[in-house]
């Protein structure tokens, strides 16, 4: 798969199937329970399912009454209960206290858990506990992908990250090797598959054991995706904590886009009510400057402000017929847009305003000095001041997670201090915040991640099943040597400029960091399908810890000229950020390639953060 320039980028598969097939199912096991029935769901399924199937399809199927689970329900005079759920153990303890509840009044219902994505052995064993097992039927929404936009596919889990990379536990790897072998069946086989990291490796091997099972429903159908590339969160953690500047990252760290949608507030709708707005490829304003560095977007805006205006004022020297038309075909399109135009106004105006609170071009520029390891004692006291002065608990541990994988690792003296201050600034109940941070490898220090990781290598070299895995993902969790700074060199991940970047004509993916900083795991998704394969990056392999693959599926032809070739499938485990999106677009503009995202959940810094924080006394 050569680079030859600048090509023809190729039309991505057609996703809308996934909604379809979810829905469907849905409606099936819901007329699984006939007649009428209140339907409990779990917070974090909420938005989800409104992109499949809104109130009314609900409706339509006698969901009478809707609850959110953890909510305490009002009497209902209701002979069913539906309750559609995460396989969880903190809710089957709530299903099963609804339960006991009405057999403690007399009260006689039925009673059905519909698991997403799958249901748990462990969630079945608390309900036997509780005493209400025999009391329910249990079935499973295969509810694994959503697609949130024509090149966006989510699982929706942002638990993931948390459960594998800090606690260990596998249980989600089932779930994506079912969504693989789902995307396989529908989408053809996958010519080459390359991936690096153990929760990546595992996953792969998993679905191609499935694959094997099923004897590959997806052979025979014409491939519309021909390479596979997944890669674990924890091997490029520093993009992830980097400050978002493209524009949909921007709405992202500022609002929270939730499942494809925000809420923007009246400080952007100038007006006293929220607006819930869809951010996706439909949305002709939010399409063309969502990949676009921020300092670009408030020009392409007022340009585009005057050529609406331009476009309205064409009525004035139109007859009556021409005026006609232009009513019947263009003024919808034309309010659509202005509307959508000044709500992207309203939210830059607001993203300005808060950043300019947040010193953001100082940060900026302590980020960028620890990216390219220079001034790191001036960053240390910008870190050091931002945690006195109480500015954000979140922004105060990122920046720190910042310095100590760049860094690999922080000197005891640096790691002493810095958390001495932020357990004074922001409460001692962040004692555990940091044991869960050293754990994982965010914030470490370098005497311990140095005698760890030498034990982990002798560990590793002794012993190579799949048990002692679980040893050397113990030692490698305890204390795993970022190797930032050699990455970085082998990979050229800081750009040499002459003069200033330009931002509006970026000549690589740096510009989604203001061209400070290539992500590094868009540089190794390039350099692998450049090389198709690992051959001459050994190196780079062996300072991210390995665990690499590269293999071809003999029953697909290949031949690069063909379309599908150059289809993409970008599985991230453990979350993706839209910057990382933003950079991998721009790739496949430049070498004609067609980036499909396939994420365990988007993510950003304050996510990964809140992920790590604990407060309990």
């Amino acid at each position: 798969m050569a680079f030859t320039g600048r090509r023809d980028v190729p039309e991505p598969p057609d996703f809308a199937i996934l909604k379809r097939l979810a829905r469907d199912q849905l409606i099936y096991l819901l007329e699984q329970l006939p007649g009428k029935k209140d339907l409990f769901i779990e917070a974090d399924l909420m938005s989800p399912l409104d992109r499949i199937a809104n109130v009314s399809i609900l409706k339509q199927h006698e969901v009478d009454k809707l609850y959110k689970v953890e909510s305490r329900p009002a009497p209902s005079a209701s002979d069913q209960f539906c309750f559609l759920v995460r396989p969880r153990i903190r809710t089957m303890r709530y299903i099963a206290d609804i339960i006991n509840a009405d057999k403690m009044s007399g009260r006689n219902r039925k009673y059905k858990i519909i698991f997403s994505p799958q249901k748990f052995y462990a969630c079945e064993m608390v309900l036997e506990e509780e005493g209400v097992f025999g009391d329910v039927t249990c079935d499973e929404w295969s509810f694994y992908l959503l697609p949130l936009d024509e090149d966006i596919i989510s699982m929706e889990l942002p638990e993931f990250f948390r459960d594998y990379f800090l606690e260990g536990d596998h249980r989600w790897i089932n779930s994506v090797a079912r969504a693989l072998q789902l995307l396989s069946s529908l989408y053809g086989p996958f010519g080459k598959a390359y991936g690096i990291g153990r929760c990546a490796k595992m996953s792969y091997e998993l679905w191609r054991d499935l694959e094997e099972e099923s004897e590959g429903e997806g052979q025979g159908r014409k491939p519309e995706i021909g390479n596979i590339f997944l890669m674990d969160r924890d091997t490029d953690y520093v993009t992830a904590l980097c400050s978002q500047v493209v524009y949909e990252g921007l709405v992202d760290d500022t609002f929270r886009i939730k499942c494809g949608s925000v809420d923007f507030g009246p400080d952007v709708t100038s007006s006293d009510k929220s607006i819930k707005v869809l951010l996706n490829a439909q949305d002709k304003v939010f399409s063309q400057i969502r990949n676009e560095h921020f300092s670009s977007v408030f020009g392409f805006l007022s340009q585009k402000s005057r050529n609406l205006q331009a476009q309205y004022d064409r009525r004035r020297g139109m007859d009556i017929k021409q005026m006609k038309n232009f009513v019947s075909q263009e003024l919808k399109g034309l309010k659509q847009e202005h509307r959508l135009l000044s709500l992207h106004i309203g939210a830059c105006e607001s993203i300005m305003k808060k950043k300019t609170k947040q010193d953001f071009q100082e940060m900026m520029k302590a980020e960028h000095s620890l990216l390219e390891g220079f001034d790191i004692r001036e960053s240390t006291s910008f870190i050091e001041e931002h945690i006195d002065r109480q500015v954000s608990p979140i922004d105060s541990l990122r920046l720190m997670c910042l310095l100590s994988i760049t860094e690999n690792g922080l000197n005891p003296k640096d790691y002493r201090s810095l958390k001495t201050q932020y357990l004074q600034s922001y409460g001692p109940e962040h004692l555990l915040t940091f044991h869960n941070l050293k754990r994982i490898g965010l914030l470490t220090e370098q005497s311990a991640g140095d005698t760890l990781t030498a034990v982990e290598s002798k560990v590793s070299r002794l012993v190579t099943d799949r048990a002692a895995g679980k040893i050397t993902d113990a030692f490698s969790s305890l204390a795993r040597k970022s190797n930032f700074r050699a990455i970085s060199k082998k990979l050229g991940l800081i750009p040499r400029v002459d003069g200033e970047y330009d931002l509006k004509m970026p000549r690589d993916m740096a510009y989604v960091f203001s061209g400070a900083y290539v992500p590094l795991s868009c540089k190794i998704i390039e350099q692998v399908l450049e090389r198709r394969g690992w051959l001459g990056l050994e190196e780079v392999v062996r300072l991210l810890n390995g665990n690499e693959f590269a293999v071809s599926d003999s029953t697909v032809e290949d031949n690069p000229t063909w379309d599908y070739q150059r289809v993409i499938l970008a599985v991230f485990l453990g979350g993706c950020t839209f910057s990382e999106i933003a950079a991998l677009r721009f790739l496949g503009k430049e070498r004609g390639f067609k980036f499909i995202f396939l994420t365990t959940a988007i993510t950003n810094s304050t996510r990964m953060m809140e992920a790590m924080i604990e407060t309990k006394a």
